[in-house]
């Protein structure tokens, strides 16, 4: 996605040996002009024609990395590699090799990346984390995608749906506008579509009013939708910078508000905070319409570009712009922000892990969450960018060049719950890995069991409006039962506090909780599980242990029956701890069926009963 991505979104040179000279002098004026294509073929004609050294190679591999020809971007990356670069180059290397699905190769760019810049924030992440991708991609799914019908055969992208139904978007589709030699593509323009009852869009018009000979586009508008701000090139207000030796004027990009007026975009103003020197570009306004989210280039950044918001005071005034900080933005490049009427902000990044190019990111802003990628299908190894939501009609939008040239997807959310788990020590607090984590549905069958990573975590992605159980447990700990009720999607974040095994041991018996059976039956619960989970340990920690099990039921039934049932409940329990690695010559069992009560009564309670239907562990030998 890097032809509209660059020009709306800024250009940066990189960091390059200072090594033109007479030769290469045709193909760094189209390369300064952002004529990436046919720079590419310049610098290509150097090669062929034996004049190309060093810094040919990075500029062609840079050529290529801005119209995101990933394919010949990393050929050409990797010949500049040859002799040592600059930090970014090995980066930009990488994110090309995941873009072709290269991972591996990619992670050994991304070492040297590391090793050359430690503090920079994609390192210390890479080195967090260098094999992230599996569990991207195994994470829950927030939305499915879809194509749509209003895209043409050139770059369409940045669509936003109002809440009138009226999708706005930019797109270089005007074949009478004049043809930008970046990318081979007409200017940009803005159009919109209106979406209809059954989910179909009407044929895309031009937004008029708003459109001229130079880029326009994406847009941002008002919860009315009568307050349109966008993006634009400050060549219209007379401001850019003149290279007279090179004879090129430099514009930026700018944002520009208009008003709707009898169907129609007018009174344009250029926003105060524009500037020659720097770019502002991409907006998303809040809902309240007191706040301008954007992307810029302009002092006080963290990377390439960032993600910066400005308070709306009224007509024409604005506050100073406010970086977001390194909690969002990067060392590189961050852009296309959307908030949500939630006040969830999504934004594109490449400065993060992700699939390769830019992923879509969100961060809930209300609670200071960490920032998330959104995952598969809306990222992919190629560059998925502007996304967008619309809370009235609950659908959002994002932009892809996954198919060769940008096109604007539908996202339609997935009603998903993500289960974030932690198990910890609950006298200590410390956070404890390798716990069993079984997650069963509201029928108590068993969906699956992960064991928890160092830091006490584990994910499930499940069905969202249905109830779970989560059973926890570890060696050394009281097992756990977590019921985990109904809840409409999102995450869920759980702790999970095990209790260390306390167990009290005599001379003659190990005393646990009583192994309670359900009334004529010799499976073991849930329940009786957990309390001989107990008795496992206790066995683990005295090896030379030797326990017989005596197994009870209650009066009811005929004498012969008990005995038998108790025989079975004995034999049931033995196979369990056996089962748990304990020696079979260790534990032994025997049924005594209802000859010795615990509670001696005539007419028993359910609860005496209950409290019958036991089993003890007395210690042959210690």
């Amino acid at each position: 996605m890097k032809k509209t991505y660059i020009t709306l979104s800024f250009v940066f040179a990189g960091l390059v040996a200072s090594a033109q000279n007479k030769d290469t002098q045709a193909a760094d004026k189209l390369y300064n002009r952002y004529e990436y294509i046919d720079a590419a073929e310049a610098y290509l004609k150097l090669v062929s024609a034996n004049k190309a050294d060093n810094y040919v190679y990075r500029q062609l591999a840079d050529s290529y990395y801005n119209v995101f020809n990933t394919t010949e971007a990393a050929k050409w990356y990797a010949k500049a590699t040859e002799e040592k670069q600059d930090a970014e180059v090995y980066y930009r290397y990488a994110q090309m090799l995941k873009a072709e699905g290269k991972y591996d190769q990619a992670n050994k760019q991304m070492e040297k990346f590391a090793a050359m810049a430690p503090n920079d924030q994609r390192a210390i992440a890479f080195k967090r984390e260098p094999n992230y991708i599996p569990r991207l991609k195994n994470q829950m799914k927030l939305f499915d995608s879809k194509t749509m019908d209003v895209n043409s055969d050139k770059s369409d992208f940045g669509a936003v749906l109002t809440n009138d139904n009226t999708l706005y978007f930019a797109s270089a589709r005007n074949a009478s506008r004049k043809t930008y030699g970046y990318n081979d593509e007409p200017y940009l323009d803005l159009y919109y579509a209106t979406r209809n009852a059954d989910g179909t869009f009407s044929k895309p018009m031009e937004a008029e009013g708003v459109n001229t000979k130079f880029h326009d586009g994406p847009a941002a508008l008002s919860a009315d939708g009568n307050t349109m701000y966008f993006s634009s090139e400050t060549f219209k207000e007379g401001q850019f910078d003149k290279d007279k030796s090179k004879k090129l004027k430099y514009g930026k990009v700018g944002l520009f508000k208009a008003t709707k007026v009898d169907g129609k975009w007018t009174n344009i103003k250029a926003l105060p905070f524009n500037n020659k020197d720097y770019n502002v570009g991409n907006p998303s306004l809040s809902k309240d319409g007191k706040t301008l989210y954007f992307s810029s280039d302009m002092p006080g950044g963290i990377g390439g570009s960032d993600i910066w918001k400005v308070a709306v005071n009224g007509d024409n005034d604005y506050g100073t712009p406010e970086n977001l900080g390194n909690k969002i933005n990067t060392e590189g490049r961050e852009n296309f922000p959307f908030i949500t009427d939630e006040n969830k902000l999504y934004f594109s990044s490449e400065g993060r892990q992700g699939f390769g190019g830019l992923d879509v990111f969100v961060v809930d802003l209300n609670t200071g969450s960490e920032v998330k990628n959104v995952g598969m299908p809306v990222n992919s190894e190629k560059d998925d960018f502007a996304f967008s939501y619309n809370a009235v009609n609950k659908v959002g939008f994002f932009s892809s060049n996954r198919g060769g040239q940008d096109d604007i997807y539908m996202a339609v959310p997935v009603c998903g719950l993500q289960i974030n788990a932690t198990a910890k020590n609950a006298k200590t607090g410390e956070l404890l890995n390798g716990a069993s984590v079984a997650i069963l549905d509201d029928k108590n069958n068993l969906i699956e069991t992960k064991y928890t990573t160092a830091d006490g975590f584990v994910g499930y992605a499940v069905d969202c409006d249905k109830p779970y159980t989560l059973q926890v447990s570890k060696d050394g700990f009281v097992s756990k039962t977590i019921p985990v009720s109904k809840k409409d999607g999102g995450e869920l974040p759980i702790v999970a506090e095990l209790d260390p095994i306390d167990v009290i041991v005599t001379e003659t018996e190990v005393i646990l909780n009583d192994i309670f059976f359900e009334f004529n039956k010799s499976n073991i619960t849930r329940e009786g599980a957990f309390e001989l989970d107990k008795l496992v340990q206790v066995m683990k920690n005295s090896p030379e242990m030797v326990i017989m099990v005596k197994s009870h039921t209650d009066s009811r039934g005929s004498d012969a029956f008990n005995m038998n049932l108790s025989e079975r409940r004995a034999k049931s329990t033995v196979q369990y701890v056996i089962s748990k690695g304990i020696a079979k010559d260790r534990i032994s069992g025997k049924g005594y069926g209802e000859s010795e009560p615990k509670v001696a009564c005539e007419k028993c309670t359910e609860e005496e009963h209950a409290k019958n239907r036991r089993s003890e562990f007395l210690i042959v030998k210690k």
